[in-house]
Parts: C-alpha cells; sequence; structure tokens
C-alpha cells in the first residue's frame, strides 16, 4: 500500500506475524489448533447440557466420534465445491484441495454431512436426532467463533480498506529462506502494514457469540424442544452471514450475475430455519430409559413413542431437564 497506511499507525489491530510454529520438524499450525479447540468447547458444553436435559452421560462424546469426521469432510467438500477454479483452475494445484490445514472449511457442507455423522451415531445410541441437536447447537456456534480465530493467524477472511480504529493490519509474509511470498506459511519480517481492512471474520466472531448466547436464554424462558434451539442458530448465524458475506473481499464462486455464493445460500438457509421455528410448537422432550423387557413383550418399543407429552427412547434416565 502507500507509504500513507504506513504513517497512520493508530489503533490499529496487528495481525500475528505468522501462524505456523515449528517444535523441531512438527509444524504448529493455528489454524488447526483452534479447530481442534473449538470442537472440544462443543462436545463438552454439549455433554453437560444434553445430561442436563436427560441424557446419558457420554452420549454425545459417543456420536461426535461419528459427527466430527463427517463435519470436516463436508466443510472441506464445500469449500472445494464452490471455490473449484483454485484446485482446478488454470494455476490451481488439485493436491491442495486436501491440504485443510490451509483453512478452508465451508459450514453449510460441514453442517450437513455432520448431521450425517451425529443421525448415524444417534442411531446407535437410541438418541432422537432433534433432541441432541439442541443440546449442541450453542456448543457448536461458539466453535464456530473459535475457529474464526484461525482466519485471523492465516490472514484471511477480511473485508475491504476501512480507516476505523479497529481495522486490521495485513502484512506481507513471505519465506525466511527464500523471500519468496508464503501468505499462510510464511513470516511478516517488515512490521509495514501493506493493507488496513475490516476483520470480517471477529464481526462473525462476536456475532456467533451472541447467536450462543440468544440460544440459551430462549432455551431456558421457552424450553426449546424437537429440533428449535438448533433451528434458532442456523436461523442466527444465517441471519448474520448473510450481511457479514457482503463485506469479504476474499475470492469466491459468483451466481446470479455477481452474487456471493454464500450470500444466497445464508438467505435460503435462514428462511428454511425460519420457517421451521413457526410450524414447530412440540413442547421440549423428555428422555426416557427403555422399560425392561417382560414375559416376551418387548416394552422398549412402548418407550420410542414421539407424543408431544410423552417420553422419547434414548437410554437416559427418566426426568425432566
Amino acid at each position: 500500500m502507500s507509504t500513507g497506511v504506513s504513517t497512520t499507525l493508530l489503533a490499529y489491530l496487528p495481525s500475528p506475524d505468522r501462524g505456523v510454529w515449528y517444535l523441531g520438524p512438527i509444524p504448529l499450525r493455528a489454524y488447526a489448533l483452534c479447530i481442534i479447540a473449538g470442537i472440544i468447547v462443543a462436545v463438552y458444553w454439549g455433554e453437560r447440557r444434553f445430561v442436563a436435559r436427560g441424557g446419558e452421560p457420554g452420549t454425545v462424546l459417543d456420536i461426535a466420534v461419528f459427527a466430527v469426521p463427517f463435519g470436516l469432510v463436508g466443510g472441506r467438500l464445500y469449500h472445494v465445491a464452490t471455490d473449484w477454479p483454485t484446485y482446478f483452475g488454470p494455476g490451481g494445484n488439485p493436491v491442495d484441495a486436501v491440504k485443510i490445514w490451509q483453512g478452508g472449511l465451508g459450514i453449510w457442507g460441514a453442517i450437513a454431512l455432520g448431521a450425517v455423522g451425529a443421525w448415524i451415531g444417534c442411531r446407535r445410541r437410541g438418541v432422537p436426532l432433534p433432541f441432541f441437536a439442541d443440546a449442541v447447537a450453542p456448543g457448536i456456534v461458539v466453535a464456530q467463533a473459535i475457529g474464526r480465530l484461525g482466519n485471523y493467524f492465516n490472514q484471511e477472511l477480511y473485508g475491504g480498506p476501512t480507516t476505523l480504529p479497529w481495522g486490521l493490519e495485513i502484512y506481507n509474509r513471505v519465506d525466511p529462506a527464500t523471500g519468496a511470498p508464503d501468505p499462510l506459511g510464511g513470516v511478516a519480517l517488515d512490521p509495514t502494514p501493506i493493507a488496513i481492512v475490516h476483520p470480517t471474520f471477529a464481526y462473525e466472531l462476536i456475532w456467533n457469540l451472541l447467536v450462543a448466547a440468544t440460544i440459551v436464554w430462549a432455551d431456558r424462558r421457552f424450553r426449546l424442544g424437537h429440533g428449535r434451539a438448533f433451528a434458532l442458530y442456523v436461523a442466527g448465524y444465517t441471519l448474520g452471514r448473510f450481511f457479514i458475506e457482503l463485506m469479504r473481499t476474499d475470492p469466491a464462486t459468483r451466481v446470479f450475475g455477481d452474487i456471493r455464493i454464500n450470500v444466497v445460500v445464508a438467505a435460503a438457509v435462514f428462511v428454511g430455519a425460519l420457517a421451521y421455528l413457526v410450524i414447530v410448537r412440540k413442547p421440549r422432550e423428555i428422555l426416557a430409559a427403555p422399560a425392561p423387557a417382560t414375559s416376551g413383550e418387548q416394552a422398549s418399543a412402548d418407550a420410542g413413542t414421539t407424543d408431544d407429552d410423552q417420553p422419547v427412547s434414548g437410554g437416559a434416565r427418566d426426568r425432566a431437564p
């Protein structure tokens, strides 16, 4: 950028000088560490909420064994599919499509395929998927907030130029050995910023935390059940993502002329989540352990009823959350 940028070092936010550290030959990537930290928070908080609502301890972790890998694969597939020229277009490297540590996880694919993994895990544990989804909803959106810190270390997903005090300084990162440009794995040797931009990843981080707080409040106030807490998460997240996506300047697939594809997806998913919140009015489920079979009868089948005022099966103790 011009020298004007270097002379306006006011209260702008500095970017990290690097996103990768080395422990001997082992790279420690901030993006990967943030993703892992987010998963741990989501599982831990989801477990606490699941048990408080009547679920059996250990169930969330068991289901996460299926949901997390499915979610990571789905997130990467969505990212690659909607940004395929980067990997398969002119000058692209198809091998980079599997380098998840370099960033690039589409939340839409992560939720979609992660839900498939969660469904498999729920089936194995006899837990209704909507009940599980309600329990983990706020933890998921907090995990997304933590994951956005990885974008900060990677110097990615920011907006256009700004003179606001919270503008983010972007540095030129290079390979220290060769001096070649290396935005992800390099180091910023020159502390002079090349741009001051909107930290849109930080906007999303803050919004996600507000969504998590809203879910917790609404869940306590209205005793949301049958997937409504999860629908509130989806509606809240997509509402913020719609406007934040409009501010981003990173390359993205365009549809309907010149609209970023994630803007369209956010709008469509928001409408679907809002419709679910309006249509579904069932009271919160109460998990009940299947009654023991007697005289050749399978009483556990009776515990599986899903009438509004009846418990649903899930291998959990019979108590209200």
